[in-house]
């Protein structure tokens, strides 16, 4: 159980690591000056896989987190 939480955690780290900003820079994101930072952005291709891989493995950690701790 440890380890499979140990490995999902490390990939979901570098599927993390590999999205995509939608800001341009930092001093965009502290300042705000990104107005359209939360408008709706159409994903594709390879940015939807990555989304959705990262929302899947998410939810395979949770699941997995409650899972442990009912058992143990």
């Amino acid at each position: 159980m440890e380890a499979a939480l140990l490995i999902i955690s490390i990939l979901l780290i570098l599927i993390v690591l590999l999205q995509s900003g939608k800001a341009e820079s930092a001093a965009q994101i502290l300042s705000g000056g990104n107005n359209d930072l939360f408008a709706n952005r159409k994903e594709r291709g390879s940015e939807l896989f990555i989304s959705r891989l990262t929302l899947a493995l998410g939810v395979t950690f949770f699941v997995i987190c409650l899972v442990a701790m009912f058992i143990e």
